[in-house]
Order: C-alpha cells, then sequence, then structure tokens
C-alpha cells in the first residue's frame, strides 16, 4: 500500500469504531526520542522518516506537524500524500490542540494507541476538550491493524556497563533516587524512559538503533526494583548483577497488571512527560501520585569526574578519527570521486578503528550543497551525488565508546567558494566561538547565553531554525535531558547550568536550494571563580578537531576572535597529532597555523 491507501485503511477502522480524530505521535511506549523499527507507526502511516512529528487523520484530511529541522525534509516527504504540512512555530500555524479543537464535533471521538501519548499530553487533551464533552479513546492501535509484516520487537542482550566507566555503583544511584523519593513524599516511584533505567541500573542494550538502551519498565519501591524486561536479553553475569542491587524481574508487558495493582495505600512519583498515558490510566484512582521530574535525569546529566575523564578519552579518539577523516578528503577531492555516502563510510570505518567503539551515536548527516540545507538530511542510494569544486560540504556525527559519546558537526569547503559561503561560515564560526568562550553566573540556563550563538547571524538578518545545543548522554542518547541552548521557551522549565553537564554549541545557517553550514563542539560546564558577585562557570571545549581554514574570511574576523581560534588550533594540534602519520601532522599543522 502507498500512503494514501494506508490512511484510506486507517479510516475504514475509524469509521468501524466511531472515532472523529485519530493521532500517530514519533514516540514509544518510552516517550523516547529515537525509537525502534516496531515504533515506527508514523515513518510508515506517512512516508515521513524524520525523528519528530505527529500526524492527525480524521474522515476528511490529514496533517502533520514538525519543527524547524525538518520543514525542507517534510515538505519533500509528503508530497504527493494528501498530508498537509503544518510547520511548528510559524505564523498562523495551528497548535496540534487547536486543530483537533476546530474539527472534533461536540461530543466527538479522539482516538489514539495510549502507550504511544506521555501523559501529560492526555491529562491536557481531557482539560481542552472538557467544555465540547469529547472522549478520548486510547485503547486503539489501528497502525497495527494495517502494517502487514511490521517488525517484532527487539530481543538484543544487554551488557554491564563496569564501574570504571560509570563511575557510581548501582546501589549508589539507587540510593539517591530513594533520598529523592522521600523528599517527594513518594514511597513508589515508576520510571518509563529507557536512558533513565539503563543509566540507573548500569547496563547499556541494543533495542534502539544509535541509542544503547534495551526495551524495559522499571517500579523502584524502598527495598526493591521490579524490572520488566524479556528475560531472553539477560546473561548470567547481569542476573547476578541485579539480584545483587534487590532487582526482581518480570515479563515485559506485565507492568500493566502490575501498575493496576498497586495497594491504594502507595504514593507514586512519577514524571507526567515521560510517562505514557495508558500506564497512567492503569493507576488505581485512590492512589496518590506526586508530578514531577524524573530524578535521574538530572543526575544523569551531571557528570561525576571518572565519566568526564572516559569522555575526554572518547573525544579525543574520536578527535583522530575525524581529522584523519578531513585530512583523506581534502588530499583526495578532486582526485578521485568522492560521494556522500562513500564520504560517510570513510568516516565510520575510521572511527571504527579507534578501540572502544561501539556504534556510530545517531544516524550519520554527510549533505553535499543544497542538501546540507535540510538540517537532518540523511544520503540515500536515490539521492547520493559526487562532491563538487566550488560548494561545501556538511558532515554531522558521532560515535559510541565504552568512554563516552561524541556529537560533531564540520562543514567544508571543496576548492574554491564563493565570497557569500565564506561570510556565512564565517558568521556561524564567530557564534561557535563565542558561546565557546562564554563566563556566566550561577543560575544561568540556555535562554540567557543562547544569544551568544545566533548575534552575528541575528545583525545579518539571518537566524536558523533549531536549537543551540543539547545535553550529551555518556553511552546514551545523544540528545539527553536536562541542559539546552535556546531562546525559546519549551513546555518543560529551562535547567540551570551545573557543573559537570556536557551541551553542544552548534549554531548554523540553511538557505534553501544553495547550502547549509553547521559547525558543532561539545561543551563541558565548569566551575570557574567564586566572588562576592556569586559563583561563575565557564565551559571547556571537548571537540578538538579543526575548522576548515579554507572557508573563512578572516576579514569579518575580529582580533579576539583570530585568538580564540588560534588558541582553538593549537590545542587541536597538541591532542591529536601524537596519533597522527607524518604525512597527516605535516597537513594538519598547515591546517591549524596562525591566522
Amino acid at each position: 500500500m502507498n500512503v494514501p491507501e494506508r490512511i484510506h485503511a486507517l479510516r475504514l477502522l475509524m469509521e468501524e469504531k466511531k472515532i472523529d480524530a485519530y493521532i500517530v505521535p514519533s514516540a514509544d511506549s518510552h516517550q523516547s526520542e529515537y525509537v525502534g523499527e516496531y515504533f515506527k507507526a508514523r515513518t510508515f502511516l506517512t512516508g515521513f522518516t524524520g525523528s519528530y512529528g505527529t500526524v492527525v487523520i480524521t474522515l476528511t484530511a490529514a496533517g502533520l506537524w514538525t519543527d524547524g529541522r525538518y520543514f525542507i525534509q517534510a515538505e519533500k516527504e509528503l508530497a504527493g500524500s494528501g498530508i498537509t504540512l503544518y510547520k511548528i512555530g510559524n505564523p498562523g500555524v495551528p497548535t496540534i490542540e487547536e486543530y483537533l479543537d476546530s474539527v472534533l464535533p461536540q461530543g466527538g471521538i479522539l482516538g489514539f494507541d495510549g502507550r504511544m501519548i506521555s501523559m501529560a499530553t492526555g491529562k491536557n487533551f481531557t482539560r481542552t476538550f472538557a467544555e465540547k464533552q469529547i472522549s478520548l479513546e486510547d485503547r486503539y492501535d489501528f497502525v497495527d491493524s494495517i502494517w502487514t509484516g511490521r517488525p517484532s520487537l527487539s530481543k538484543e542482550p544487554i551488557f554491564l556497563l563496569e564501574e570504571m566507566y560509570s563511575g557510581e555503583s548501582t546501589i549508589s544511584k539507587l540510593s539517591r533516587v530513594r533520598d529523592a523519593m522521600k523528599e517527594a513524599g513518594a514511597s513508589m516511584h515508576i520510571l518509563v524512559t529507557l536512558d533513565d533505567i539503563a543509566w540507573l541500573l548500569n547496563f547499556r542494550g541494543n533495542d534502539v538503533a544509535y541509542t544503547p538502551v534495551a526495551l524495559c519498565y522499571a517500579v523502584i519501591t524502598m527495598e526493591h526494583v521490579h524490572l520488566f524486561m524479556d528475560e531472553e536479553k539477560l546473561s548470567k553475569e547481569i542476573r547476578e548483577h541485579f539480584a545483587e542491587n534487590g532487582v526482581v524481574l518480570h515479563p515485559y508487558d506485565t507492568v500493566y497488571d502490575f501498575v493496576a495493582d498497586i495497594e491504594k495505600t502507595e504514593t507514586v512519583l512519577l514524571d507526567p512527560e515521560r510517562f505514557n498515558y495508558k500506564l497512567y490510566c492503569s493507576i488505581p484512582p485512590q492512589v496518590k501520585i506526586v508530578e514531577q521530574r524524573n530524578p535521574t535525569v538530572l543526575m544523569k546529566a551531571i557528570k561525576n569526574e571518572t565519566e568526564i575523564a572516559n569522555i575526554k578519552k572518547a573525544h579525543t579518539k574520536d578527535a583522530v578519527a575525524h581529522t584523519k577523516f578531513l585530512y583523506w578528503l581534502k588530499t583526495r577531492f578532486g582526485k578521485e570521486p568522492i560521494t556522500e555516502l562513500s564520504a560517510s563510510e570513510k568516516l565510520l570505518q575510521l572511527r571504527a578503528e579507534q578501540e572502544g567503539f561501539f556504534s556510530p551515536s545517531f544516524e550519520p548527516i554527510c549533505a553535499y550543497g543544497a542538501h546540507a540545507a535540510m538540517c537532518h538530511y540523511t544520503s540515500s542510494e536515490e539521492s547520493n551525488c559526487e562532491l563538487k569544486e566550488g560548494a561545501l560540504f556538511l558532515t554531522d556525527t558521532g560515535g559510541h565508546y565504552l568512554e563516552g559519546s561524541t556529537d560533531i558537526t564540520r562543514t567544508v569547503a571543496l576548492g574554491n567558494i564563493s565570497d557569500r559561503l565564506k561570510a556565512d561560515f564565517t558568521n556561524v564560526l564567530r557564534g561557535n566561538l563565542a558561546l565557546a568562550n562564554a563566563n556566566f553566573l550561577y543560575g544561568c540556563t540556555g535562554e540567557n547565553l543562547d544569544i551568544l550563538a545566533r548575534q552575528f547571524l541575528w545583525n545579518a538578518g539571518l537566524d536558523y531554525n533549531h536549537g543551540t545545543g543539547h545535553g550529551v548522554g555518556y553511552l546514551l542518547s545523544i540528545h539527553e535531558a536536562a541542559c539546552r541552548i535556546t531562546w525559546k521557551h519549551t513546555k518543560e522549565p529551562s535547567q540551570v547550568f551545573e557543573d559537570g553537564m556536557v551541551v553542544t554549541d552548534e549554531p548554523g545557517i540553511y538557505v534553501e536550494q544553495s547550502h547549509g553550514i553547521r559547525l558543532e563542539n561539545e561543551l563541558l560546564v565548569r566551575k570557574g571563580p567564586q566572588n562576592e558577585y556569586g559563583q561563575f562557570l565557564h565551559f571547556e571545549v571537548l571537540t578538538y578537531v579543526p575548522f576548515d581554514l579554507d572557508a573563512i574570511d578572516v576579514s569579518l574576523l575580529s582580533e579576539e576572535e583570530k585568538k580564540r581560534l588560534n588558541g582553538y588550533h593549537k590545542q587541536v594540534y597538541e591532542i591529536v597529532s601524537p596519533h597522527l602519520t607524518e604525512a597527516e601532522k605535516d597537513w594538519l599543522r598547515y591546517y591549524t597555523r596562525e591566522i
């Protein structure tokens, strides 16, 4: 079936069950950003492959909501589908709730699979549509009924992350979580999010591409952890580790029955943004619920000193691989054919040669010319093209290592490029350097600092339609809560920067049909001096890969900016050069020369 046929088949099911509108989000049962193949229902239904988006189907219309990272991509992938694209945040674009309010009749029925909708969203629907007496029907997975050959749930084994990598024992982490539970007045805490559970119990898995987690739920009491996971995933070593830490095993799908039997005397701590609606509805109504962010969100965002030391090792390995790639690209370009896919394969090969490499940390973005105007473009056999003179080539890639995870973007000039491309590149670079060199008082959030990265683009009447930075997990999700850098308010309050957090610095510019530029480093939040004005913080750069001097308009840089760039490049050479061949060292010496 093609997309229109799939939507037609879904509408037949809606008519049968008297559903007026049906929602299919991008999430899985754990409110994950990236999901396993089984959970890619929205992609199957619409053909849109971006990681973020929600489709709403009525009996006569269909719409997909996504954010600025995917506007260009969504327009291409939705062409001919009959699905209207709603660009979140653009003037005149209704929210999903506003749209539903306009199309749902009085007393109508809104349907969705309650496992895939967050508790917060479901409760918001109840409030929003109370006046129109709209009913919520959360029992139906209509996509499953029409998805012939749907992939099965993953049964990949998990492995223990030893304390030499995690830096903290499972029992210590559980003690901290239980202290947070006591502070909240809770006797039980239910965790749904996969990265939180993997961090807490010191294991990693392989159920989601590019994210080393395993499908599971956890119910934490003061004595035990009830872990709901397919036992086929567990080795003898893992079982012993769990037993030592009071972990009781249950089959994966029995969590809903377990939760339905919670004693009415319990007080349950849960995170409404990270908890699925069906599980929430399964909790007996007499049970008291405390709604607040999972304590593990902030705990895992603040890296301990063991993790920090390991992360620096991972970044050194990654910098060596990426610098070797840039050497290969710059010295081979023009002498042999290089395509987006062959370049991507070469970079993966060089990462895989590094000790402790686990996997890519997200789907690689290797985008030539106008393709880079799509923030999250993915090259395929159909779109793959050869790199040609006079354009830019953007790579946004990363690696998972036992010592941590990396996320780096570099944009490079292919031969001589235009003054316009150089000006745009230089203004993006200036923003990257300005943010990396920030000094700020404790209490600041990403909303306070975002302007440092955007100022040069805003001064030129330009902008980029995504956040400037996101938190990075330790061999977990490459997009990790809680810290982020963006000027836009989001539904979750901005997190104050804490010593030990890791956040990206990735300003960019995207010109449709022309080019895209993004320059991304990872930054570690560190304490600076403390005086009568308070505790100062600053960033320590973790990523050490040269910025392409061939793409810079030096006349646009101030003396201070030249000093910052030269200082960064000096560190790049000192850290990376000992791991290179003589030819690679000579190349790196030239590409980190003072300007």
